[in-house]
């Protein structure tokens, strides 16, 4: 006798729906799916005791024929495709034709449907013995499905679900998610038949305010790139409004969301250091690619996705989005609450207000641009564009020349001959002053801006050394008295490993026996004297970088080690001239509101904030 045996049809029926049905709410998503694809306008969901006694889902769509009704039932049948090749070319969120006949194997179910056309409509159930009763009648134009007593005839797979709080936590999920991928829909969800959910058919924003907060908006930043090949739109957090999980984190690819690694990976690296550990930005963003360029079949969930070139997508997805964070103004403001002067100013806080789109060379609220305001000579545009170290001349407290902030208290009539500033009328006066040779203090628009020139320096440093090594047109510096160092064998090892990256910064190095090195050039960032003790720095941050920040990319890690040890420090002077140069770098960088590190650049305190200070207001 034969060990194989062919399974009974509604055997393998219920065994090929648990890759389809595994919860209450696959069945709502299928369902859901079915009516967007029907044209549908407006679709109500019905659940009670958490879908495990009844989902019904109702829609205005198309509606069926009595033959499309019993065949749409059956395994294998669908109506969205007819070839192989309509696989390449997938318009609708269904298309496999499992999700009702797996349904029907592991509930008791019931169809009422009817076309506009017609004048009555198809009713179909099934007996005890699961035979199939078609009837007819006069029903509301559209679809209903009702699903009741879920795994009814599988009790193994009914214990698996969890309580009733969790499998309808799991249905809103995906009712909610649906519904912000087709925001043009109204939908309904009554729950235990309280209405739970009514949206209303309208704009994305609508939606957005409508599932998650009415001001939600002031928190987040307009996405939209378009393209012939590839379009990108939607919204992404503000970094002040930040997840300590993934779970608001919206993809939808050709109106269906899906889940892929590597878009997240692409939306989170776009916003830099802008994102402390175990934060995660919020976003809704829906992704629109030629049909043929992506696989949705993989899992009969639907939920995972290939692309032909990840790569590109990739690319293309960080670039937007760091491009959209750009265009907004992300400076922090200090405030204080109402009560500060009464409660000792005990409740501080940073934040960032409502995103402000800053327009192409709009400086309107940051400090005057200095390009705007003077005319450069020959030698003055040679240090704009070379290093601003060279700009930077140690002085001694005695130096006439230069003019800190408590003596410009003191004496405003002392003249600083090293200024060569001829400014142009503006519509406010403004003064930029150096605090303690450490921090830039700035008149702007709204009030006062406050700049850390040491971070400022490292981000344009650090943006500067990532365009070296992709241009690979190293600039260096030759020495006319080459140094010689030589160092342990494994330093010496990690110095030969990074020299690719070591020399499209600038260093010109050559490697000898017995672990030596000779350093023939260097970037113009290091100052003449210090080539030695930059480049031992350098590699000392790498180290730091690598064994206590985790940070394994050697180009990003490069990068920020050179930027920490060759910007200018704190206690380093700066003239006018200086600062507004660097104010000038710092905007021109993708990312001027924190450093490589992750530290503020820039923050702002209104002018609002010094009239609360002072009883003003």
């Amino acid at each position: 006798m034969s060990k194989i045996n062919i399974l009974p049809e509604h055997l393998a029926n219920k065994i090929a729906a648990g890759e389809v049905v595994q919860r209450p709410e696959s069945v709502v998503k299928e369902l859901l799916e079915n009516a967007i694809d029907a044209k549908s306008q407006n679709i109500s969901v019905f659940i009670k005791r958490a879908g495990k006694i009844l989902i019904q889902v109702s829609d205005d769509g198309e509606g069926m024929s009595e033959e499309d009704a019993i065949l749409s039932i059956h395994k294998h049948a669908t109506s969205k495709i007819n070839k192989f090749e309509d696989l390449e070319a997938l318009h609708t969120l269904g298309f496999r034709g499992e999700a009702l006949s797996s349904i029907v194997a592991v509930s008791q179910f019931e169809l009422k449907t009817e076309r506009y056309e017609d004048d009555l409509g198809t009713h179909i159930r099934f007996d005890d013995s699961q035979n199939i009763i078609v009837e007819k009648g006069s029903f509301a134009k559209g679809t209903s499905v009702i699903v009741k007593n879920l795994f009814f005839n599988t009790p193994a797979r009914r214990n698996f679900l969890r309580s009733d709080s969790t499998e309808l936590k799991h249905i809103v999920d995906t009712f909610n998610k649906i519904a912000l991928s087709h925001y043009n829909i109204g939908f309904k969800l009554f729950i235990d038949d309280d209405l739970s959910c009514d949206y209303k058919g309208g704009t994305l924003v609508d939606r957005i305010e409508k599932i998650f907060a009415d001001n939600m908006l002031d928190a987040l930043i307009k996405v939209e790139e378009r393209t012939e090949l590839i379009s990108i739109n939607g919204y992404i957090s503000k970094p002040t409004f930040l997840k300590k999980s993934k779970q608001d984190q919206y993809l939808f690819l050709n109106q269906r969301f899906v889940l892929n690694k590597q878009i997240n990976h692409a939306v989170f690296n776009s916003y830099d250091d802008l994102l402390d550990k175990g934060d995660y930005p919020f976003f809704v963003l829906f992704l629109d690619i030629d049909p043929k360029q992506v696989d949705v079949n993989i899992h009969p969930s639907k939920l995972e996705v290939r692309f032909d070139d990840d790569r590109g997508i990739y690319n293309f997805v960080k670039a937007v989005i760091k491009k959209s964070l750009s265009s907004f103004d992300l400076v922090p403001n200090l405030s204080f609450n109402d009560n500060g002067i009464t409660n000792h100013f005990s409740d501080e806080r940073m934040q960032i207000g409502k995103a402000q789109q800053n327009l192409k060379g709009d400086f309107s609220d940051r400090p005057p641009s200095l390009a705007k305001t003077i005319r450069y000579s020959d030698d003055e545009i040679e240090k704009i564009f070379g290093t601003l170290d060279n700009l930077i001349e140690k002085t001694s407290n005695e130096d006439n020349n230069y003019l800190s902030a408590s003596e410009q208290g003191n004496d405003s009539k002392t003249e600083i001959s090293n200024q060569k500033i001829k400014t142009t009328p503006s519509t406010f006066h403004s003064f930029i002053i150096q605090l303690h040779d450490k921090y830039i203090l700035s008149q702007i628009k709204s009030g006062m801006m406050i700049i850390d020139q040491h971070a400022a320096h490292e981000r344009i440093l650090y943006e500067k050394a990532l365009n070296l090594f992709d241009a690979n047109l190293p600039f260096s510096q030759m020495l006319v008295f080459p140094k010689t160092l030589e160092f342990d064998p494994a330093k010496f090892l990690i110095i030969k490993e990074l020299d690719i990256f070591l020399s499209k910064l600038g260093f010109t190095i050559k490697f000898f026996s017995k672990n030596t090195i000779v350093i023939e050039g260097v970037p113009n960032d290091v100052k003449q004297g210090e080539e030695e003790s930059i480049l031992l720095e350098i590699l000392e941050e790498y180290f730091t970088n690598q064994r206590e920040k985790k940070i394994i990319d050697k180009k990003d890690n490069l990068a920020k080690s050179f930027s920490c040890r060759t910007a200018i420090k704190a206690g380093d002077r700066l003239s006018e001239n200086e600062m507004r140069i660097l104010i000038d770098q710092l905007f021109a960088t993708s990312m001027p509101y924190v450093c490589p590190h992750g530290r503020p650049i820039v923050i702002k305190i209104s002018i609002e904030e010094f009239d609360k200070r002072f009883g003003r207001t």
